[in-house]
């Protein structure tokens, strides 16, 4: 069985939850099995990580590869001032943005962008309905559509705010940009995403 250890930070006043602590001390040991157990548990979700940042599966799947042997190299360094799942997901999105640079591509785009249409939000579309797992679906499913359709840069930056919980500092200092231009570039990105959930709905 998994242990479960509670693990407080007195820095931030944060309780971690560590239920893979046994695990992450086997892989320090250089047990391949606890490896494979770690990498079935968070290998589905760290996919969608990169998906949502390379849009592309090939990539995906190779950053994916690459981030595990990193982090299992690595694994000696990990100190649990944060859940294995935490940290783990920082290798995978830093991997994931070197990529998009090894492609040369621009990964914030600072042409003005305005459509002079009506500003919407994402909760709009969903607030006078009533609640049913179908319809949640169709929507989850719509702006997963929508968000392949982004440029490079809107897409990113509205990944890293929306999707992975990075604050614009943050999210700053991982593009190497201020974190002006990064709630800018998030307002912008919010914007196309909805004129294109708008038209899939027509």
């Amino acid at each position: 069985m998994f242990e479960t250890i509670k693990q407080h930070n007195p820095l931030t006043n944060t309780v971690f939850i560590n239920k893979h602590a046994d695990l992450v001390e086997q892989c320090k040991r250089g047990e391949s099995k606890a490896q494979y157990e770690l990498y079935k548990h968070y290998s589905k979700a760290m996919f969608s990580v990169c998906m949502r940042i390379l849009n592309h599966v090939g990539e995906a799947e190779d950053v994916l590869q690459e981030s595990f042997i990193d982090a299992f190299a690595k694994i000696g360094d990990f100190r649990q001032q944060a859940t294995f799942g935490v940290w783990l997901k920082q290798i995978v999105v830093n991997k994931a943005i070197n990529h998009l640079r090894s492609r040369k591509v621009e990964l914030v785009n600072i042409d003005d962008y305005s459509s002079g249409g009506e500003e919407y939000e994402l909760a709009d579309y969903t607030e006078n309905d009533s609640y049913n797992e179908e319809h949640t679906k169709l929507e989850v499913e719509r702006i997963r559509r929508a968000m392949e359709q982004l440029p490079e840069g809107f897409r990113v930056v509205l990944s890293l705010y929306l999707f992975e919980g990075y604050d614009h500092e943050e999210i700053g200092n991982i593009l190497g940009i201020n974190e002006t231009t990064s709630r800018t570039q998030y307002m912008r990105a919010k914007k196309r995403l909805l004129e294109i959930i708008g038209r899939q709905m027509f």
